[in-house]
């Protein structure tokens, strides 16, 4: 008799530890998210502060020449799939042309600890006056960009759906 009590001691031990897993996970995910939103208020407010700073100054204004030459561009974020944030990062470079053409020279990606390579990707940007465009992978993500007037560095936040993704892109000094 207490042979059978056995294996439903174990079977309600395996059940409460999947249980306390599962749970542990959301949070982790939660805080994980919570996280990812507040790193992108603090830049949203950081780039909107630097706007106002510039305001008393002459107005820079940008172009897609505004952006030009070799950069590297560094990210970080989540996939939503089925509801279930997959993490995923990103280092890569991109050459962009100063004529709204680029093209991605390698990148390695880390998508829920798999990794990808790829290299000579294809893509197009736009860039306004106000320093605020597009930028597009020819059959891949797309983002937002904010530029720095002076073509150094630019934010950029993925657009597509179920996605939570934003780095920075850093010109190269070469």
């Amino acid at each position: 008799m207490s042979s059978q009590r056995r294996p439903k001691q174990e079977n309600l031990k395996q059940k409460e530890t999947m249980i306390m897993k599962t749970k542990l996970m959301k949070i982790i995910t939660s805080c994980s998210l919570f996280a990812c939103a507040l790193a992108s208020l603090a830049a949203a407010t950081m780039l909107g502060t630097a706007g106002v700073a510039r305001a008393s100054s002459p107005q820079q204004t940008c172009s897609v020449r505004t952006l030009r030459g070799e950069y590297v561009f560094s990210a970080h974020g989540y996939n939503i799939v089925g509801g279930v944030a997959v993490p995923k990062a990103i280092v890569e470079g991109i050459n962009f042309n100063g004529d709204g053409t680029l093209v991605s020279p390698f990148a390695t990606v880390s998508i829920n600890g798999t990794i990808l390579h790829s290299s000579n990707s294809p893509g197009t940007y736009a860039v306004n006056t106000d320093c605020r465009g597009t930028l597009s992978f020819t059959g891949g993500p797309s983002f937002d960009i904010f530029v720095d007037p002076d073509g150094k560095q630019l934010a950029m936040i993925q657009n597509n759906p179920n996605t939570v993704f934003e780095g920075a892109a850093t010109r190269m000094p070469w």
